[in-house]
């Protein structure tokens, strides 16, 4: 090999390397707090299957099915393998081509010493190689960028695995706590009906007007009304979780028992650690690091090239002699190309991708903001929502003790049936509020879960 093409590159790179490009680099800004917004904060550690800590069977099985059939989840993996097929064509370009041929020719011609006429055939080999010599690191940096690219396709998977396993578990929650609200206006609905027939009775007998019979039966018909409002949102809650999971949507089996299902003791990871559980943030940063090595490789194109050429031919009448024998003819050689007249455009290319870098920084920054952001407001909401839970609870309890009191009141004739009717509609309300509160709660947890990454632990 001719080293003096190598000499001539490296003397001319300085010259090339001055051209500057338009685009500044932006520096990063983003400061990791030490610390959690709130003091207080999660106390066990994460696990891959966080659902499972909720230890309702049909709710695992509808996530492992969601995760298996979800469109999304199916998606967001078959793009993966397409990343690591850009790869291995990326990975293709660093080895050298070789191009291997036989022409074979029949010709008819003149003899210059008889001028008769004379058939031949003529067989003839070629092979040929080139190589461009990665001086610079323009390919090498080419494929560093392809590996990050398949790493943040792989975390982007991680991530729609995660949103599809969150998602399930909070429409099945969801659709166990308006069963939960069916069942208590059910129950309403069977006190009132009693609530009548004693109103009726009372009317009958003259004991009370006609005025408190009607109450009762409006009561009656406001806890009906309700009902088929219950229903319908029942069915587009299965609906949608059918369609979430990959089925035609049908209806979902699931548990009768909402107070069953118990928020559980919350996720322990520190704000360093995050970085390393929230799948979007895997992905922005990989992102950031193929547009590193993007930028790399595209400054590396105004750069001089270094090119490789080596080539045989060889010629014969007949064929077998043409595989037997050595290439007649070879040459090797070696040039160094410079862009001159393109450089315009591939400066242009240097200010894109020095763009392109800049937005997967800031990209980077805003996911990460944003994660501490979800984490910090879910742990509140978490907080907030279990002291709402309780108060919710006491004020249960006393309207429970008030119909009570006021149901003896009004059969004793000591109180008007108003009194039962308020203390109904309270209780009612309640029961209501309370299952509605402690189901927010429940996605709150899930909701943290998601913010917290699930279970994209250090070991996966």
């Amino acid at each position: 090999m001719n080293w003096s093409s190598v000499k001539i590159a490296l003397l001319l790179a300085p010259l090339f390397a001055g051209c500057a490009t338009h685009v500044d680099k932006a520096p990063p800004s983003l400061l990791i707090p030490d610390a959690w917004r709130n003091s207080v904060g999660p106390a066990s550690a994460i696990e891959a299957g966080w659902w499972r800590a909720f230890n309702d069977a049909d709710l695992n099985r509808l996530v492992e099915q969601g995760l298996r059939n979800n469109p999304d989840v199916l998606i967001a993996r078959s793009r993966v393998e397409q990343y690591r097929a850009q790869l291995r064509a990326t990975q293709g370009d660093n080895f050298p081509t070789l191009d291997v041929g036989v022409n074979a020719t029949r010709a008819r011609t003149l003899s210059a010493a008889t001028g008769l006429p004379g058939d031949h055939t003529v067989f003839q080999g070629l092979m040929q190689s080139t190589y461009e010599v990665d001086i610079w690191g323009s390919r090498s940096n080419s494929i560093e960028a392809g590996r990050a690219s398949v790493e943040a396709q792989r975390a982007a998977a991680a991530a729609a695995e995660l949103t599809v396993a969150s998602s399930v578990a909070s429409g099945y929650l969801t659709l166990v706590a308006l069963d939960e609200q069916l069942r208590v206006t059910r129950e309403t609905l069977s006190t009132r009906e009693n609530a009548l027939q004693l109103a009726q009775r009372q009317y009958e007998t003259g004991y009370t007007s006609r005025l408190e019979w009607m109450q009762s039966a409006s009561e009656l018909q406001t806890a009906k009304a309700q009902i088929p409002p219950l229903l319908h949102q029942i069915n587009a809650q299965e609906n949608a979780l059918s369609i979430l999971v990959g089925m035609n949507p049908r209806q979902i089996a699931r548990t009768t028992q909402f107070d069953r299902i118990t928020p559980q003791q919350l996720p322990a990871v520190l704000p360093s650690q995050l970085m390393q559980r929230r799948p979007d943030i895997l992905q922005a940063q990989r992102q950031l690091l193929a547009a590193d090595h993007s930028l790399a490789a595209s400054q590396a194109n105004l750069l001089p090239s270094l090119n490789l050429t080596a080539s045989g031919t060889l010629q014969s009448a007949t064929l077998n002699q043409l595989l037997e024998n050595p290439f007649r003819l070879w040459s090797i050689g070696g040039s160094v190309l410079a862009p001159l007249l393109n450089r315009e455009a591939l400066t242009a290319q240097v200010d894109i991708a020095m763009s392109s870098r800049n937005q997967a920084l800031y990209g980077f920054e805003k996911v990460v903001r944003n994660a501490f952001s979800e984490v910090n407001t879910d742990l509140d909401a978490i907080t907030r929502t279990r002291e709402q839970i309780a108060e919710l609870e006491k004020q249960q309890q006393i309207a429970q003790e008030t119909l009570r009191i006021a149901r003896n009141r009004y059969q004793s004739g000591y109180a008007s049936y108003l009194d039962e009717l308020d203390a109904q509609r309270t209780l009612f309300s309640t029961q209501l509020t309370l299952v509605q509160v402690k189901n927010s709660l429940l996605l709150a947890q899930v909701d943290l879960y998601r913010a917290l990454g699930g279970g994209w632990g250090e070991t996966q």
